[in-house]
């Protein structure tokens, strides 16, 4: 699972998060990484990221689709992200759902010359 380049980040978040592969989706955020939540509060680090990704592994059936480009900056090691992205899945019940966001991270490039997010949001009901 290689982020060569920045919008890589997402592809792959949604594939992690479909694919309910929690651990490869952790492996996205570096270790002090931010996470915004729907209510505006940050949660910082990968083991807070770890348990608001829970949450949307916990939904069945789930679909993604996305629209993401990138802005890289001029030195070359961050790069912002942003898109808009919709996803179908049922909830516990088995009732169908919808969620929809317009999203905006700021990656950074890794040593090894990978990506990972180091600000996400989701903008979840944006």
């Amino acid at each position: 699972m290689k982020t060569l380049k920045p919008e890589d980040c997402d592809r792959l978040i949604y594939e992690t998060v479909t694919n309910k592969d929690l651990e490869g989706a952790i492996a996205l955020y570096a270790p002090n990484a931010s996470f915004v939540l729907q209510s505006g509060e940050v949660v910082i680090g990968q083991d807070a990221i770890r348990e608001q990704l829970i949450g949307f592994m916990a939904l069945e059936d789930f679909k993604f689709t996305s629209e993401v480009q990138a802005f890289p900056f001029a030195e070359g090691s961050l790069a912002l992200t942003r898109g808009t992205w919709s996803a179908t899945a049922k909830d516990a019940d088995g009732k169908p759902i919808q969620i929809t966001g317009k999203n905006a991270e700021v990656v950074q490039r890794q040593p090894d010359g990978t990506w990972r997010f180091i600000i996400d949001h989701p903008g979840i009901g944006l």
